[in-house]
């Protein structure tokens, strides 16, 4: 991927601590090395798949649940997670789904409302990658709206519970060991840990995606799925519950879709640098200049966005508003960085021989996924005006 002219216009490098920049260059080291320079992430995105095998890599490295505090956890600050995200990102936005689903949506719900027996029980595991979690929310008809739920969760008499319903675009589904479900019961929302191996659970694979290929996205199908009363979240009731998981992986989006535009960003300039037309270089032309400006300007507003709220996560700050603000700017920033780097890589950015297309095809889910440009801009209108849009 190489070093581009203007990589750190502003020179945000000197408002890193030094654990920070240290964390970020080897973050950008183990993609480079296990992603890129084997190709594994194109014949990965070829097939399909997603790399399973780099999950024990990547919890050696820190990567999975790194703000997270003790059972192999590393409490790193909230923008070293963030540059971790964003160089996951810069190789493929699938490899950071995978840890942002591990870390924010998994082991931070069983970290946060969970009893010390189930953090002992699935932290430890799920920190080193030998275990991994998928996080069931959406469904079928209930996407934006999780409060139009329809999986439920009922007593069955003996301290236990039995699940049924149906989630839809689960990441990790397929390969997950458990799943963090979200049900609604008599006393409203609840959280459950339910293993993937509970008779009754299955989770089939949501084939012909064109975005997201590197990445394992499934159903979550529960029939009559009895789990013990150690399955359940003691600590939360309420959308509240996983509305602050998503929070924290909104938060890791904000950063990561940064590390895909200055994939993008970076080969465009290559590639105008050194190809030629007209017996000039195709950077030497002013339209070209012109997009190529654009898309260093939009990659810089970005970074300055995620670092300050980085630091304004660091000291509880931040509130949902202000990651709605991070996502929806950044998502659709690397959204037209994206659709004018191919541009200018002309018929050979939509050829897997370069990173563009693979980039652009990603960043449809990216922009989609835990809440789409328009949610994230009612929830900032509500900040606003006061007044909910969305609801009736």
């Amino acid at each position: 991927m190489g070093e581009y002219r203007g990589a750190d216009f502003f020179e945000l490098d000197d408002l890193l601590t030094d654990e920070e920049r240290a964390i970020r260059d080897t973050t950008r080291e183990f993609v480079q090395r296990e992603l890129i320079d084997t190709r594994a992430i194109e014949l990965h995105h070829r097939a399909g798949t997603f790399p399973v095998e780099l999950a024990p890599r990547m919890g050696e490295q820190g990567f999975l649940g790194p703000t997270l505090h003790g059972y192999g956890c590393l409490g790193l600050s909230s923008v070293a997670y963030g540059l971790i995200m964003q160089e996951l990102e810069r190789g493929d936005s699938g490899v950071r789904s995978f840890c942002s689903v591990q870390g924010s949506l998994c082991m931070y719900p069983i970290h946060t409302y969970g009893t010390e027996e189930q953090k002992q029980r699935w932290l430890p595991g799920m920190a080193k990658g030998e275990l991994i979690g998928c996080f069931g929310l959406s469904e079928p008809d209930h996407g934006s709206d999780p409060s139009g739920m329809e999986t439920k969760a009922v007593p069955d008499g003996k301290g236990g519970w039995v699940l049924n319903g149906v989630k839809r675009w689960i990441t990790n589904g397929t390969v997950a060991h458990l799943a963090i479900v979200w049900a609604r019961t008599p006393d409203g929302i609840r959280g459950f840990i339910v293993p993937t191996d509970t008779k009754g659970f299955s989770a089939p694979l949501i084939e012909g995606k064109f975005s997201l290929r590197a990445s394992v996205t499934s159903e979550l199908v529960l029939e009559d799925v009895h789990v013990g009363p150690d399955a359940l979240l003691p600590g939360v009731t309420g959308l509240k519950g996983p509305l602050s998981c998503l929070s924290q992986a909104r938060y890791g989006i904000v950063w990561g879709v940064i590390g895909s535009m200055q994939a993008v960003f970076d080969e465009a300039l290559r590639y105008t640098q050194q190809r030629s037309q007209f017996d000039r270089p195709l950077a030497g032309f002013q339209l070209v200049q012109e997009k190529l400006v654009w898309m260093h300007t939009e990659l810089t507003k970005a970074q300055l966005v995620a670092l300050r709220l980085g630091r304004m996560k660091d000291e509880g700050k931040a509130k949902p508003h202000h990651i709605s603000f991070g996502k929806r700017n950044n998502c659709w920033a690397a959204r037209e960085v994206a659709k004018l780097g191919r541009e200018l890589l002309g018929a050979n950015g939509v050829c897997d021989e370069y990173q563009v297309m693979r980039h652009l095809m990603n960043i449809e889910s990216v922009y989609t996924y835990e809440g789409t440009h328009d949610i994230h801009t009612l929830v900032l209108g509500e900040h606003l005006t006061g007044l909910a849009a969305y609801r009736g």
